[in-house]
């Protein structure tokens, strides 16, 4: 019944009053890509190589053109693999640097372990000029194990360098400080810590509730607790609270019980001590809307005030949507539904679910200055702006009343912008309503 309670509560939350206004844009296109350390094997120069039928070797790079897949209408999207080099995106987490640029963090490739061993794993340093729209990669960090903390076999067991690939980990959020890197994974999930350099330093496994938390990309996917973690359904979240006493590792779908089920509308949220390196125990339940299905990202304000990006599925305009039964690269045949800045008030208490404090929608923002550097296939009418991606996965909170928002593209699979064009990667700085 307390479930139950909880749903239809989350159903009937209010949207807050005034919407997101859109304060600067840019963009990093679609193919964007890094050229691998000379170091490297030489079969990480070309990335996206086992991305066809059956996961089988391509070795003729551009020879297979991408689409959305049948769930999104098999749209083409104008870029093909395999791909030469190494590609910069999608970006699934973003930080401040604290010098005037970011780290972005680059995700496992191409989406699971079978497809994505030929794809590096990497944090990028880049230069976002709003003003003139533009992106500048400065720098690459490539992730790798040389010291061999994790215990399992990985790609490049046998390597000097032992180089961290998407069948090794897949890297979805991201926390930077003086000395390296914390990085939550969805596979295991995991939590890692990186130095600097990009070598993996601490390999740790999730425990909950004292036991061992699996999904089903574990390197052990045996069950050892009646919950496990969906596929695709790890540590998608990760933010330091001010203060930096606890990490908060946030997972991206429910929990599933021991009959595959859901176990609640609601992801668990699991805290961290970054300096004894092992999990507190304490957990929070962060209430999902009635039509989310997931989380993006977690950040913290200089307030404590937790914010996420909460969505459901599909990608596009849904104003551009087909209609009912039909399916044409001239309209999205599974529009975006239900895209959400939401302000959380997490509490002190162990266990409890967490108060949403305002809901923002990211589908309709305000652009009254026409600023937006490109607006796409969109129904929408001029002086407003959307962010209909598949999934928008990277979020930061500036301290001066503003938000960053950063799609993380699936490249080359997800075309939510325009309908027959890949995604390129939007940094999308939108300024909050004023409002408590």
């Amino acid at each position: 019944m307390r479930s139950l309670l909880l749903f239809l509560w989350c159903a009937s939350l209010p949207a807050q009053a005034g919407a997101l206004e859109l304060d600067a844009h840019a963009v990093l296109p679609a193919a964007t890509q890094v050229a691998a350390p000379r170091d490297a094997p030489v079969d990480l120069r070309h990335a996206g190589k086992f991305t066809g039928p059956g996961n089988l070797r391509n070795r003729e790079v551009g020879s297979a053109p991408a689409t959305t897949g049948p769930g999104s209408g098999n749209r083409p999207t104008g870029l093909a693999l395999p791909f030469r080099g190494q590609a910069v995106q999608g970006i699934s987490g973003i930080v401040d640097a604290g010098d005037g640029t970011w780290w972005a963090l680059s995700d496992n490739g191409f989406g699971t372990r079978r497809n994505s061993p030929d794809a590096m794993l990497m944090i990028h340093r880049l230069r976002i000029d709003f003003a003139r729209g533009t992106v500048r990669r400065l720098e690459t960090v490539f992730l790798r194990d040389p010291r061999a903390v994790i215990g399992y076999r990985i790609t490049h067991e046998g390597t000097r360098g032992r180089y961290l690939t998407g069948a090794d980990l897949d890297p979805e959020s991201l926390v930077a400080d003086a000395d390296g890197f914390w990085i939550g994974d969805e596979f295991g999930p995991y939590l890692l810590r990186f130095d600097r350099d990009g070598v993996l330093r601490e390999w740790h496994a999730t425990r909950l509730d004292g036991a061992l938390l699996r999904s089903p990309d574990h390197h052990a996917p045996e069950p050892a607790d009646p919950r496990t973690a969906q596929r695709s359904g790890g540590f998608e979240a990760l933010a330091a609270e001010p203060g930096a006493r606890r990490l908060w590792a946030l997972l991206e779908k429910p929990l599933l019980d021991a009959q595959g089920r859901p176990e609640g509308p609601f992801v668990r949220m699991l805290a961290f001590d970054p300096a004894r390196g092992e999990w507190t125990g304490e957990t929070r339940r962060v209430p999902l809307a009635a039509d989310a299905t997931a989380v993006g990202d977690l950040a913290f304000d200089a307030g404590g005030a937790a914010w996420i990006l909460e969505r459901g599925g599909g990608e596009g305009d849904p104003g551009r949507g087909c209609a009912p039964g039909t399916a044409s690269d001239e309209c999205f045949a599974n529009p975006a539904r239900h895209r959400r800045l939401v302000r959380l008030r997490l509490g002190d208490a162990d266990g409890a679910e967490v108060v949403r404090e305002a809901d923002h929608d990211l589908l309709d923002l305000a652009d009254p200055r026409g600023i937006a550097r490109q607006r796409g296939d969109t129904a929408l009418p001029a002086g407003r702006f959307g962010l209909p991606f598949a999934t928008p996965e990277g979020l930061a909170i500036l301290g001066d009343g503003r938000v960053l928002v950063v799609n993380d593209n699936n490249l080359p699979f997800s075309a939510g912008r325009f309908l027959r064009r890949a995604d390129d990667t939007e940094f999308v700085l939108l300024r909050l309503p004023p409002g408590p």
